[in-house]
């Protein structure tokens, strides 16, 4: 039951940042306009990354982490794409943030006659699921090209609530 909860909350915070995100060439211009606890937003209200001197947000630094962790068997080194999926740094070109977390969400399915790709759902996953807007802006600071391939050398300090609202999404 906790589950379906946390799906049916993610999905409609997921309706209300695509609201904001109804743009045709991805999620739009990238510079902070708000933070709430290391947390920074673009003016539509969009997850995005802080990056200044080459010290990254906190979200960004763990989003890379747990992209490593859970996207990058198949997305590849530094989400470059593989023989088995597409390049996320180009598909963020072109998505928005809505069409982003829905696929992560709600997984994929593109059958042609020459191909049969698939992208499963990780929905209830919460290894992904809790860290959902941290994977997004670690993306989306690759797809725009202000973070390169390496590991971030330097970050942001973790947020004071950070602990306690990763705990309670994995209650």
């Amino acid at each position: 039951m906790k589950i379906r909860a946390l799906l049916f909350c993610l999905l409609i915070s997921g309706l209300i940042v695509g609201a904001h995100a109804a743009r045709a060439d991805g999620a739009g211009d990238p510079t902070p306009v708000a933070s709430t606890d290391g947390e920074y937003f673009d003016k539509q209200g969009n997850p995005t990354y802080n990056i200044k001197d080459g010290k990254v947000d906190w979200y960004t630094f763990i989003g890379y982490r747990m992209y490593g962790a859970n996207c990058l068997a198949c997305h590849g080194p530094d989400a470059l794409g593989s023989s088995y999926a597409p390049s996320l740094v180009d598909s963020l070109k072109s998505l928005t943030t809505d069409q982003v977390l829905g696929t992560i969400i709600g997984g994929k399915r593109d059958v042609t006659a020459s191909a049969d790709l698939v992208m499963p759902s990780f929905g209830v996953n919460k290894n992904v699921m809790c860290y959902l807007n941290p994977i997004y802006v670690y993306l989306r600071a690759r797809s725009d090209g202000a973070l390169g391939r390496e590991r971030p050398s330097d970050h942001e300090d973790k947020p004071a609530d950070w602990d306690k609202s990763i705990d309670a999404c994995f209650q």
